[in-house]
């Protein structure tokens, strides 16, 4: 249903200015997931989404992607409509990482080069060193070359994630959008896959979703969603410091974590 602009404009390389006017959402009449959202990420930046599971936050960044048009408000990449940027441009300067990984029937070295099929095979090693697959991938019976995918090898959670980070190091996108990338791994795993993610944030604007906050705690600035409204905005200090929702689920979390440890 997302169609194109009959006469796009052409974004090249994008600063990665995103800004949500106004914005709801509804998969069905009636039933509105977001409801008149307004914020600004600011190129360069690292923006983070927080809320319970069902507020709305994947929906905003596939917005924000343009999966799916809004169906009140506008969304605007450096200063431009998003229903006016041309397919291509969009899909080039956005890469996502999300929990669901997805491989093709195919190599290893095919998967990873998905994103730039004109990407030699030095570059392909150098995304997967980044992405912290590298190690894994040589120790598979072909190496680069083992098959995954139907009837393929079958790779854990933490290594088909890892795969799909090298994927967008490869794709060298200008937004990266983050949705839960660390969320089914053992903490070992989490911490490859959070240096990998370390490597790709250099010079990007990153809008990220995690459910551990303490992921988000470097970020420039932060949201809280619920029930697909926007609530509180602002760094991880000034949030603390407001006591309102962000603080109720950063000190629910910690109790939650101490528990665990002890």
């Amino acid at each position: 249903t997302v169609k194109e602009d009959e006469h796009p404009v052409h974004i090249e390389n994008m600063k990665g200015d995103i800004e949500l006017k106004n914005v709801s959402f509804e998969y069905e009449a009636g039933h509105p997931i977001i409801k008149d959202v307004s914020l600004k990420v600011q190129a360069g930046h690292m923006f983070g989404i927080v809320g319970k599971t069902g507020a709305g936050k994947s929906t905003i960044i596939n917005l924000m992607a343009r999966l799916y048009d809004v169906t009140g408000g506008e969304i605007t990449i450096d200063g431009v409509p998003i229903r006016k940027i041309a397919f291509d441009d969009l899909r080039r300067n956005i890469g996502i990482v999300s929990q669901e990984t997805f491989l093709f029937i195919g190599s290893i070295a095919d998967n990873i080069r998905y994103a730039d099929p004109d990407a030699t095979m030095e570059e392909v090693i150098e995304a997967a060193k980044s992405a912290n697959a590298h190690e894994f991938i040589t120790k598979l019976p072909e190496g680069y070359n083992t098959k995954v995918g139907e009837g393929g090898i079958s790779l854990s959670g933490g290594e088909k994630q890892r795969i799909s980070i090298a994927r967008a190091i490869i794709q060298k996108p200008n937004i990266l959008i983050l949705d839960e990338a660390t969320a089914s791994m053992d903490t070992r795993t989490e911490r490859k896959i959070q240096a990998a993610i370390d490597n790709l944030k250099q010079g990007r604007t990153i809008i990220s979703i995690a459910h551990r906050l303490s992921t988000l705690r470097d970020a420039d600035m932060l949201c809280v969603i619920e029930n697909g409204e926007l609530k509180e905005m602002g760094t991880h200090d000034k949030l603390i410091k407001e006591k309102g929702k962000y603080f109720e689920l950063y000190k629910l979390q910690s109790e939650a974590l101490q528990f665990i440890n002890e």
